[in-house]
């Protein structure tokens, strides 16, 4: 079996109670690494630590916070004492026409998908130096290498945080600590089954016509599995990826036609 190496370590994930989030942290636990989950909602966050402390006997601690906020954000740091690797990961904002948008929409955009990351990153960054060890993975968006004209506050926000972890990452990267991110296509999530539900209503179709549509424009015919999406995050945090620096990995089935 292979050792990713990083079994006892301790990881903060957000955003980890269902979804992409999730699968990451299961995916980590399954490596051995002990985990401080977040998410908003406390019942949600207890079941899915209690499925993973049952499936892979890791310490798992709950903090049910709001990590766009600082209270939030200093009750999971506070949780986590030393924190070897950071999974950031926030929902992203809603759709609509940019002429709609005042700076608050903004700010509000900012805050949740660059800002509570940048905050996580500046806590853990130092520590991480000095024990020359640190792995730190935005999840974000495949829409940061093609933008979708209808999430443009995503678009943006995300964005914003690759540039800055571009420029990070190669700052910390002579002391072991990598800075990456993974970009999502579309995953079996209940974001996804919004998005169907949604388009259904708005077409006048089948959910399940919906659903056949999204897979057959998928080179893979298929949505991504968030099983898959967790052990790309996982490899992305071993102690084998220390070459690993300022990259962008995008996991969405091929959708995105580019050589690069």
């Amino acid at each position: 079996m292979l050792d990713f190496g990083i079994a006892g370590k301790k990881a903060v994930v957000c955003a980890s109670s269902k979804g992409l989030g999730f699968g990451c942290a299961d995916a980590l636990a399954a490596v051995g690494v002990n985990l401080i989950m977040n998410a908003r909602t406390a019942e949600t966050l207890a079941n899915a630590a209690d499925r993973i402390r049952d499936k892979h006997g890791v310490e798992v601690t709950e903090v049910a916070a709001d990590i766009t906020t600082d209270e939030g954000r200093a009750a999971v740091l506070e949780a986590a004492g030393h924190v070897d690797i950071l999974v950031n990961n926030a929902g992203g904002p809603p759709p609509g026409d940019f002429r709609d948008w005042t700076r608050e929409t903004w700010i509000k955009a900012l805050d949740a998908n660059m800002l509570a990351a940048f905050e996580l990153i500046k806590a853990v960054v130092d520590p991480m130096i000095e024990n020359k060890f640190g792995r730190i993975v935005n999840i974000t968006s495949g829409s940061v290498k093609s933008p979708i004209p209808m999430l443009g506050l995503s678009n943006g926000a995300r964005a914003a945080l690759t540039g800055f972890c571009a420029g990070l990452s190669r700052q910390v990267a002579q002391h072991n600590v990598t800075v990456n991110g993974l970009l999502p296509g579309q995953f079996n999530t209940d974001r996804i089954e919004s998005l169907i539900t949604n388009s259904a209503k708005a077409e006048g179709r089948s959910r399940e016509d919906v659903r056949a549509s999204l897979e057959e424009r998928n080179p893979a015919k298929r949505l991504g599995e968030i099983e898959e999406f967790g052990f790309a995050c996982a490899w992305m945090c071993s102690a084998h990826s220390g070459y690993l620096t300022g990259q962008n990995i995008l996991i969405d089935g091929g959708s995105f036609n580019s050589t690069l």
